[in-house]
């Protein structure tokens, strides 16, 4: 009895890289995303299955952090050097963030199934442990 399994080496970087850039985190030659946040089934190049990663919150918890981290000391450099009014504050701080958030959000979602898919994982209750290999 042999073990069937991809064998092949899922390097991280390159995999994240890829994703960042929507693309295939296996290949890098085709479209992750049919859609703003939506995965294709499977790679039209190399037939990797894209469409059973479920990545769910993680991206947008990452958003988050990093669209925060920008935001913030924005806020505060502005708050000291241009004494905007407070009018325009509220004008711009959550137009900023919104944009960056809406922006940020296909990347970070696209390095996220990149790490999943280097990793093994497909996420989702179903499934708390990386892919098991299988028999044949």
């Amino acid at each position: 009895m042999s073990v069937t399994y991809e064998q092949e080496a899922r390097p991280l970087w390159p995999a994240i890289l890829r994703g960042l850039s929507r693309r295939c985190p296996a290949c890098g030659e085709t479209k992750a995303f049919t859609g703003y946040l939506t995965l294709t089934p499977a790679c039209s190049h190399c037939g990797t299955k894209l469409g059973e990663i479920r990545a769910d919150d993680f991206p947008p918890y990452v958003t988050i952090f990093i669209v925060g981290h920008i935001v913030v000391p924005l806020v505060l450099f502005s708050e000291k050097t241009l004494a905007l009014s407070l009018t325009a504050q509220l004008l711009i701080w959550p137009l900023v963030t919104l944009v960056m958030t809406l922006g940020a959000l296909p990347y970070i979602k696209g390095a996220v199934v990149g790490l999943m898919w280097s990793l093994r994982l497909r996420g989702g209750d179903e499934q708390a442990q990386p892919d098991q290999p299988r028999e044949t």
